[in-house]
């Protein structure tokens, strides 16, 4: 079983700049990619960054300008740098993890909110 555990959310004004982090642990053998996603005003996690094991990056095109996806493999964590934040950025952020043999697993998310 794989645990991730996200930290780093919170409060920050428009325009601000927050970093998030998450720490994988257990049983991780095969990682494909992690990636992070959101959740806004409904159910459905809207896709943000990707980063393979090879280290290619990927981004949605909303947040390609303003958010970077980085990792320290030594630590078996993931990052997120987000700035330039909107309200619209308001959401619960999720780490998630793809590996082979055991498929995706999630965090269970931090909150950040953007104020005007």
């Amino acid at each position: 079983q794989v645990q991730l555990v996200e930290s780093g959310g919170g409060l920050v004004q428009a325009g601000g700049s927050l970093r998030l982090s998450c720490v994988a642990s257990g049983n991780i053998f095969s990682v494909n990619a992690m990636a992070w996603y959101r959740q806004t005003s409904g159910p459905q996690r809207e896709f943000l960054a990707r980063i393979t094991n090879a280290g290619a990056t990927y981004y949605a095109d909303s947040v390609k300008d303003r958010f970077t996806i980085f990792r320290d493999n030594a630590k078996n964590s993931i990052y997120l740098q987000m700035n330039d934040l909107k309200p619209e950025d308001t959401g619960v952020y999720t780490c998630n993890l793809l590996q082979t043999g055991s498929g995706n697993s999630w965090g269970q998310g931090t909150r950040v909110t953007v104020t005007s």
